[in-house]
Order: structure tokens, then sequence, then C-alpha cells
């Protein structure tokens, strides 16, 4: 059985110290797959627990030469983060403590020579050399020493052979200087030099420390969403507790303007909540008695009474949080390529170093420029850029994704959404709302009772109307014309209350739609009995003056024997507008006919149009019948439609799009003749979608902040937004862009920096900074994601 365990690991510090630990976990038995991340300095291994136990993956990572301990099987994503960030401020802190100490000692090293002359310089020089290479700079060689017993080598291995030679030529020149003298070479001390580069290196270190924990500001910013406290009612009174003793079912006050301690249901008030750092609807959202709402959101007007649903690991906060540290413990497939450099980078370096120090020396004939030189190399070589050019650029994108309401299962997900050349799009709930409405009720061509209202009038209306109840006339377009009176005090108000009292029986989508459609405008239904349900083709009922109201299709009229002759025409006019013609008949008699759709979403089209700038190709899937397809892909501008498909046949479409086998079209456009592969993304609801979008080359589950489709998607959009679908892959190829940038500036850096120092054309000292520079210079692009606003 397949596991997944993230276990911390300390002590490394270059793309070398990573690929180390990665490739020993690979090798153990057992294990499926690890991915090492040197940014969050953990390891996600996933293996068989059949095969190996967590303690042996612990003992693969120490055999490396780093330290990992087992992570708490009770420890929330709250808490993981919290300890994470205090380990990072007490890293800093001491990064900056060594930084100062090394770089005044430096300064000391440099000024003391022109002030103090004479036999005691040179021991006063190593006094203070020394507190920077025992203490400020300990670290490097201890660490280096411990690669060495493992037979591996890393940047650490490359800072101290560097300044150690040059600290120990030094003491040799101040303890025994007649050794060079007597081998013809001027006794030269590098003190100053050892003091400045470790002290550079420590100041490289400490702004790449701070600049790598603004790549985790939105991950911190959604941790510190929970709130600290929360007040609970006890007895009928107020009592504030800590939120770790909130209990399911307890019932909790949120005050205008507080955040909502925890996942739960409405009992009383209504308000509007800010779910924007959730699901990245900057609009607030109306809440009422019976709605649910997530922990962390803002409550904005209305006080209100919650109970609390969901707490601790599996509310919809902790889930998010979770979600970004295991996509932050991905890697993306280009990483790779950094990999295999750093397996072989250090030895290959140290080989560079030893050539030059012989050229220098034997060709040359100048030691000290030996020295020098190979010391430099040493210095520019280290490989901290490569192993940062990467995960950076992960970490801060799935932050940046996350404020969006964008959630990137991964760095594998996030390199294939850049490479997308289809779009396929589900209809229900994805292009459209997912919820029928009645958006059309044309009467009988018969003149009712003056004052009747249209439908649109009717929000505060009744049934049945008092007695000599006069309404304004409806000049509503969408009714047809004049009309002849039919039954006594008909309306649409009555229709209305008649076929929703009938259809409040019914469990069928489109029923709910009309019943609906009395709710929101006031209408109250009509009681009714003898309910009969005729599947497939409606419902009849009879209503408390006896009369028999039937409500369904065409097929339901017939079998009744009511002619629908008078209201055909508008029906498959209805129909070619993608509604679905429900009619409404009275003792047999056919009065009025619904019309029912499930209308697109307000930004569908923007979202759709954007998708196309983009260069990608839009299809929408579904099993609708094709002229309702057609009709929604018209009103959405979508130029190709794969419609009466069942769901199972879902992942047969997806597959062979992906092998170039383009399907169907609309609208008078041939499909290409291209078959090469394509790289196809799925966007549906994650729930009836889940074996299409587990088939697609990339997955994006539309759901909500508070119920996550994460399973069998790549990238979850927290808002039924489908312009989030838009900034999901802008992001994608803002983020290879921004990693291949990284890449190309750590190769070249090295590629012209080695040579560089073999020419003796770079001091140590410049070459420790602009070491420093270059890892400083890679998490500084990445930061540049963070001003990514969206498609």
């Amino acid at each position: 059985m397949a596991t997944k365990i993230t276990i911390p690991v300390s002590g490394m510090h270059c793309a070398a110290c990573q690929s180390r630990v990665q490739t020993a976990l690979a090798k153990t038995p057992g294990v499926a797959d690890a991915n090492v991340n040197l940014m969050l300095n953990n390891a996600t291994v996933t293996y068989d627990e059949r095969a190996v136990k967590p303690d042996a993956l612990v003992d693969a990572i120490r055999s490396t030469g780093y330290d990992a301990t087992l992570p708490s099987a009770d420890t929330t994503a709250f808490e993981e983060q919290t300890r994470q960030d205090e380990a990072h401020e007490r890293e800093v802190r001491e990064l900056t403590r060594k930084t100062v100490v090394s770089l005044a000692i430096a300064a000391l090293t440099m000024v003391l020579p022109m002030v103090v002359m004479g036999g005691a310089l040179p021991w006063i020089l190593f006094a203070l050399t020394t507190v920077v290479v025992g203490w400020s700079g300990r670290h490097f060689y201890t660490r280096a020493w411990r690669a060495f017993r493992h037979h591996t080598a890393d940047m650490n291995t490359l800072i101290a052979v560097g300044t150690g030679a040059a600290y120990v030529y030094s003491v040799i020149a101040t303890f025994a200087p007649g050794f060079f003298v007597q081998h013809g070479v001027k006794p030269e001390l590098y003190y100053e030099a050892v003091a400045a580069i470790i002290g550079l290196i420590l100041l490289g270190n400490t702004f790449e420390a701070r600049a790598k924990r603004q790549t985790t500001t939105a991950l911190r910013a959604l941790a510190d969403l929970q709130p600290k406290t929360v007040r609970v009612l006890r007895d009928l009174q107020e009592v504030e507790i800590p939120i770790e003793a909130l209990e399911r079912g307890d019932v909790f006050v949120v005050r205008p303007g507080e955040r909502i301690a925890a996942d739960g249901e409405v009992v009383s008030g209504s308000s509007a909540v800010d779910e924007s750092m959730l699901t990245g609807e900057s609009m607030p959202v109306a809440k009422q008695k019976g709605d649910r709402v997530a922990g962390g959101t803002i409550n904005r007007t209305g006080a209100l009474k919650v109970r609390a649903t969901t707490l601790g690991a599996d509310s919809a906060l902790a889930r998010i949080v979770k979600l970004m540290r295991d996509a932050q413990g991905t890697r993306a497939p280009i990483q790779n390529l950094a990999d295999r450099v750093s397996r072989v980078f250090v030895p290959v370096v140290i080989s560079i170093a030893i050539a030059t120090f012989v050229v220098w020396f034997v060709v040359a004939g100048a030691p000290v420029r030996a020295l020098v030189a190979a010391i430099s190399v040493l210095i520019i070589a280290c490989p901290c850029a490569m192993g940062l050019a990467v995960p950076t650029a992960l970490m801060v994108a799935s932050g940046k994704g996350a404020q969006l309401g964008v959630l990137i299962k991964g760095g594998e997900a996030l390199q294939r959404a850049h490479e997308i050349d289809v779009v396929v799009l589900d209809k229900t709930g994805t292009v459209t709302a997912g919820a029928p409405t009645v958006v059309d009720l044309v009467m009988v061509p018969r003149v009712a009772p003056a004052g009747v209202p249209s439908l649109a009038d009717a929000a505060s209306a009744t049934y049945p109307p008092s007695a000599g109840t006069q309404v304004p006339a409806s000049d509503d377009p969408r009714r047809s014309a004049p009309r002849a009176v039919a039954l006594a005090d008909l309306d649409e108000v009555a229709v209305l209350a008649l076929a929703a009292g009938v259809e409040s029986l019914s469990e069928h989508p489109l029923a709910d739609a009309i019943v609906r459609a009395a709710a929101e405008r006031g209408i109250k239904r009509a009681d009714v009995r003898e309910f009969e349900s005729r599947t497939g083709r409606g419902a009849v009922a009879r209503d408390a003056a006896g009369r028999r109201i039937a409500v369904g299709s065409a097929r339901l009229m017939r079998e009744i024997g009511a002619d629908v002759s008078e209201l055909e025409a508008r029906a498959e006019e209805l129909a070619r507008r993608a509604r679905t013609p429900v009619y409404v008949a009275i003792d047999d008699a056919v009065v009025a006919v619904l019309g029912i759709a499930d209308p697109i979403k307000p930004t569908s089209r923007d979202a759709i149009a954007a998708l196309k700038e983009m260069g990608l190709e839009v299809i929408m899937l579904t099993g609708d019948a094709r002229d309702t397809a057609d009709a929604i892909a018209r009103e959405a501008g979508v130029d190709r439609v794969i419609a009466e498909v069942l769901p199972e046949e879902k992942v047969a479409v997806i597959r062979r799009l992906q092998s170039g086998q383009w399907e169907g079209g609309s609208g008078g456009v041939p499909p290409p003749t291209t078959h090469s592969p394509l790289v196809v993304a799925m966007v549906g609801d994650g729930i009836n979608d889940a074996p299409a979008l587990a088939q697609a080359d990339v997955g994006i589950a539309i759901g909500t902040g508070t119920d996550i489709a994460i399973e069998a998607a790549d990238i979850t959009l927290m808002r039924g937004d489908l312009r989030a679908a838009v900034d999901a892959i802008a992001l994608a190829r803002r983020t290879m862009r921004t990693m291949r940038q990284n890449l190309f500036w750590a190769f070249v850096y090295n590629v012209f920096g080695i040579p560089l120092a073999a020419l003796g054309m770079l001091s140590p000292v410049i070459a420790s900074g602009a070491m420093a520079f270059s890892s400083v210079s890679v998490v500084g692009n990445s930061l540049r994601l963070r001003g990514f606003r969206g498609a």
C-alpha cells in the first residue's frame, strides 16, 4: 500500500546536498518516489509500507551525512508552518550575527596593516581570523568534513577547501616563515581574504535566507488566518476560549469585522462574508441561516452565530495549507537538469581547481598565484544558485496561485500546464451555472383579465390574488402576442403557483427549478393532491378545486390528450435558444410553456475569449443534445462542441484528443488535419468528471473554498469562475519562464565565472561576492512572480 510522508531534513545547503539525499532515498527498497526540497528542508517520500518502514527512510537520509527526524503524527499543517517559520527566524538571526562579526573582523584585518607595524601584526591578524574560521564559518568546515566522511562533496566542501587552504597557508607563513624563504617563495598572508570571503558568503547566505522567507509569504498569510481564540455560547453566555478547545457542535459568535474561527453552518443572523483570501473572489458573499461558512474568512456586516462542523486538519483552511505545503514539496521535471549537473559539479570543480593550481605552479612558476587562482575557482563555483533556481519559483508561484484562488498540486502539474494545447470544458457547472433556472414563461395567445402581472413583475405577488386585486399590465418582451380570455383569473402568477405545487413533490432537477422560481418571486405554491409522477415525461396532480394539473414534456401532453399546437412554435424557439420547454396544462388544456435553462456564467464568455487569445483551442464536452450544446457554445463563444457524450465516454474522448484525433465541430469550422500528440487540459466539477480529469494531461477542477475536489485534479479552482483557469495557465507559463531564466543565469554564471577565476582574473574576495550575488539574484528573480496579477 502506497503511503506518503514528509520528513524534515537539516543540513542541506545546495543542489548537491539535495541531490545526494534524493538519490539515497530513491535507492531505498520500497520507495516509489522521493522529492527533496532545498527550500523547505524536507523530503516527501512515497513508499510501500509493507516493504520499508519510516525509520529506514530516516536512516537512509542520515547515511548521507544529514540529519532527519520523523514528523509527529498529530501535527497540523498550521503547527508545521509555525515550526518552519520559527526555524527560519533562528537561521536568519544566527546568520546575521555571524555576518556582522565576520565583516567587522574583515574590515579590521584590512585596516590594521596601515596602522600596526612590526612583528605583532601577523599574530593579531591570526587571532582575529581564527575567530571567523572557528566560530562564524565553523559550520562550513564541519559540514565539509561530514560530507568527506560519507565520500561526497558539496558547496561546503568548496568553501572549506578554498578558505581553509588560504588560512593554513597564512598560519604557516606566520609561525614558520622560513619554510617559504627556503623554497624561494615570499611568505604572503591571506588573513584578510579569508575573513572577507567567509563574511561575504555569510552575507549572501543571510540575504538568501531572508529572500527565501519571502517566498512563503502567501503560505504564512493563509496559516495566520485562523484566529487564536473564539467566543462560544455556554449556558447562554459568551465565553472566550482558545481555538484548540473548540469542539464540533459548539455554537460560536462572530461579530462584524472578525474572522470566522472554524468551518460551520450559520444558525442565526445574516451577513456578507469576505472569502477573498480563500477563493480569490473579491466580492463578499451573502450568508444567512443554513449557509456554510469557512474558517479564516472575514465577517463584514452583520453578527452571526455559527455551529462548528469541521475542525483541525479537516477544515478547509487546513486542507489548503496542507495542499500548498505538499505542492511546494514536489519538484518540476525541469529540476532534473539541475540535479544531473549537481551530481558531478563539485568533483569537476575540485578537479578544475587542482588543474589550475598545477598549471600556475608548474608551467607559470607562480606558486602564490596558483594558490589564489585555485581558491577563486573553488569559491565562485558554489552550486547554490542551481539548487534554488526551480524550487524558489515553484514556491512563489504556488503562493501567488493560492491568493488568486488557484491551488496547484505540484511542480509537475505546473510544468504540464504551461504546455497545454487544448482546453476541454465541461458544460454544466463549468461554462454554465450548473443550476436549471426558469428564464421564460409564455402563456397561450388568449387575453387574460386586465391587470395581470408578468413573471418579471411578480416578485412580491402571492397566489391566489385577493378578490378585486388590480395590478399593472405586463409589458414583458418575452410575452407572446395579445391573448384572448381563457380560464377565469388565470395569469402567470397562477400558472407558476400551480406548476410549483405539482413539482414540489417531484425530485427531478427541472422540478426544483420551477419550485425555486416561485419561491424567489414570493409566489405561494398551490396545494395539490393525487400526485402522480410520469417518469421521463413529467407529473400530474389535482389542485384544491379538483382541476387536473399536468406539468411536463410534449410527450406527456399527448398522453393526456392536450393540444400543444398553439405553443409548439414558441417551444421550438426556446429549444433553439438552449431552453428546455416544459408545458403546463389545466384540465387537459395547455395554458403555458416554461423555458428552463442552465444559464452561462457571466464571466464564461470573457474567460473563453482569453483562452483563445493565449493560442489555445477550446472545446466544450457535454452529454446534452447537439442543439442545446450548440446554442450554449454560440452564446459562450466556443467554436467546437463534442455533444451527446455519456460520462463514461468522456475518458475515451480525452484520449482521442491527446492523440490528435479531433472530434466534432460547429459553426461550419472544419476540424484540423493534424494528428500529432497534444497536451489536453480538462476543466470540470471534479466529481462527475473525475475519470476525465484524471485522464487529461492537466485536470482542472472547479470547486469551492469549502468543498475542494482535489483528488482527481492537478489544479483546483476555489471559485466557480472560469477566469481562474485562465489565471492558472497564465501563471504556469510565467513561472516556467522564470525557472528557465533562473537556470540559464545559474549555468551561465559558472560557465563564465570558473574560467575567469582559473585565468587569475578574479580575486577570491571578488569571487565570493559574485557567488553570493548569484544565489540572491535567482531568489530575487523568483520573487518577481509575486507581482503576477492574473490574466
